[in-house]
């Protein structure tokens, strides 16, 4: 059996539609057009899932997928759209604590974001986890999986993407340094970030995006981590080269 890939959400960090925003895009009533904060669900070929991301749209994504079982979650930066769901992971704390992977800036961040969840006498029914700090150059083993860490720069900061099998999944990249793009060489089935069209401080636009693809040579390429400013998913996605795609939210494939 393969892995199986959902697109959780596919948006930035301001969702799309954007509150208050009256644009052509975040009135669109193309579901494509709709996007929760960025995340995915991986179910490895041994049926267990692993989640990539927990922002704040974590509840509406997995009650839409139906409640599947959750066996690890990988997170890539502590930034508040990839880790504001982390409290509604409780249901997965129980009888066990719930294994999170992650760098250690990660972890101390969590620990100072929602202290409760690490108390010594934690008040009755508060998610526990238990953090495992990976190292982003040492592959590491979370469900079961072999998970390959993937070094990119957002912006001044150094966070991961992770790779597993012949799937990678990159978000919130502004640079990726030459040895990522050698590591990522050839990968099946690549999502990688892709802001807007202009130019921003810490998220690599559509050309770039595509020119990192090109370097790359996956078979295929899904684009997320998407804002209001792209325009229309129908336009933008009949736009693109061969091979590559924006993602949107609930997209599923298999590797």
């Amino acid at each position: 059996t393969a892995m199986k890939v959902t697109i959780l959400g596919s948006g930035t960090s301001t969702g799309v539609p954007q509150i208050g925003c009256k644009c052509p895009v975040c009135r669109s009533t193309n579901p494509c057009d709709k996007r929760l904060r960025a995340s995915a669900l991986v179910t490895t070929d041994a049926g267990r899932n692993i989640l990539i991301d927990c922002g704040p749209d974590f509840r509406e994504q997995i009650l839409r997928e139906g409640s599947p079982a959750l066996h690890a979650a990988l997170l890539t930066h502590s930034h508040y759209d990839h880790v504001g769901g982390i409290d509604d992971l409780r249901p997965y704390c129980h009888p066990d604590n719930f294994d999170i992977y992650c760098e250690a800036n990660v972890a101390t961040d969590l620990r100072n974001r929602v202290p409760y969840c690490f108390a010594e006498h934690p008040y009755p029914g508060v998610p526990q986890f238990n953090m495992h700090c990976i190292d982003r150059n040492e592959p590491f083993t979370a469900a079961g999986e072999r998970i390959v860490p993937v070094p990119v720069m957002h912006a001044r900061l150094p966070i991961v993407g992770f790779m597993m099998g012949g799937f990678a999944y990159v978000t919130d990249c502004k640079e990726m340094p030459d040895s990522t793009v050698e590591l990522l060489r050839g990968v099946d089935t690549l999502v990688l970030n892709a802001l807007r069209h202009e130019p921003h401080m810490s998220h690599i636009t559509l050309e770039e995006a595509l020119e990192l693809v090109e370097r790359i040579g996956p078979r295929r390429a899904y684009l997320t981590h998407i804002s209001h400013d792209m325009g229309f998913h129908a336009d933008v996605d009949g736009s693109l080269p061969e091979g590559v795609r924006l993602a949107y939210d609930g997209l599923t494939f298999t590797v």
